[in-house]
């Protein structure tokens, strides 16, 4: 993957735990918990081509916090793909497979 690539995650990922902050912030949750967890999501930000790290926490923010499913950018579940794609329906991941396969074209030429 290029870095490029890479970064454009990470730069979703910042995103993400903003809101996430802000959700800290916001609502009731339980502080310890929450900290926490924002420490495995910052573990994942350092490495973000950790694809099994990637899903078990993508997957958990739609656990722990339902009420941002809508906020979580696409983009991620795709990229960390295996479970995430489980919080797509079928439509959006064949429209993301077909973008990736016009990326590999690219690339190719």
């Amino acid at each position: 993957m290029s870095n490029a690539h890479i970064d454009h995650h990470l730069h979703l990922l910042t995103h993400l735990r903003s809101i996430l902050v802000a959700v800290g912030e916001t609502e009731h949750v339980y502080g310890e918990s929450h900290a926490f967890f924002l420490e495995r999501f910052d573990e994942l930000m350092a490495a973000p081509s950790e694809q099994h790290l990637g899903q078990e926490v993508i997957c958990e923010v739609f656990q722990r916090y339902p009420q941002i499913a809508h906020l979580v950018p696409r983009e991620l579940l795709w990229f960390f793909g295996g479970d995430c794609l489980h919080f797509m329906p079928d439509e959006e991941i064949r429209d993301f497979q077909a973008q990736e396969d016009q990326r590999h074209q690219s690339e190719q030429r």
